[in-house]
């Protein structure tokens, strides 16, 4: 898939309007000045941005629940999946308010210089993970980050009973969820990537703790 085609899957199959499209040109080439000195993303994925990191990025928005006021976006890093699912809600005035948990100062630099840029204001917690104050969030996501087993360990203060975890995974996933059902209690449901054929969204619900672990 090439940059013209993933911009129509964000335009037809996501809805993605042509203003936030725009931003996106201009999100692109923030990262793009700013990575040769943060190293916000691998500079061989920089070439095919719009399908790597903004198409994979965006599809999370379809799974997105109803009621939603408050999503937590863990180790966002160049802004994946948190700055661009916050453009997609500020074009479709849903009035979610985001939180990006991001440890490294100068990716957080980049993510409060570009959320200005962008028009967009989410809380931005400069912390790790597991100092965050529990928010309560009513989804939760993480790209490319750790371990599903990991994954749950950070999500679970933040998560209620009504919590939707939405992580983007790839071909192991199977491997991780056997691996985190010994540890964790919950249930799963997997769906296709549109940006990757060998990539899964896992979503999460009813996070418990296994007994005796």
């Amino acid at each position: 898939m090439d940059r013209d085609q993933a911009v129509e899957k964000l335009r037809n199959t996501l809805n993605v309007s042509r203003e936030t499209i725009s931003k996106l040109h201009s999100y692109e080439k923030l990262l793009i000045q700013w990575n040769p000195r943060v190293n916000l993303v691998a500079k061989s994925t920089i070439p095919d941005i719009w399908v790597r990191h903004f198409l994979d990025s965006a599809q999370i928005w379809r799974y997105k629940p109803k009621k939603c006021t408050k999503w937590l976006d863990l180790g966002t890093g160049a802004g994946f999946p948190g700055m661009v699912l916050a453009l997609i809600a500020a074009d479709d005035r849903d009035g979610v308010e985001f939180t990006f948990a991001e440890s490294d100062q100068r990716k957080a630099a980049f993510l409060q210089f570009t959320a200005r840029e962008l028009g967009l204001s989410p809380n931005i917690a400069i912390t790790r993970i597991e100092n965050l104050t529990k928010l309560g969030a009513d989804v939760i996501s993480a790209r490319a980050l750790a371990p599903l087993n990991t994954l749950l360990r950070y999500a679970e203060p933040h998560a209620t009973e009504n919590t939707l975890c939405i992580f983007l995974k790839g071909e192991k996933i199977d491997k991780e969820l056997t691996e985190a059902q010994e540890y964790w209690k919950f249930t799963a449901k997997q769906s296709g990537s549109i940006s990757n054929p060998t990539g899964k969204i896992v979503q999460i619900r009813n996070i418990r703790r296994a007994i005796n672990k």
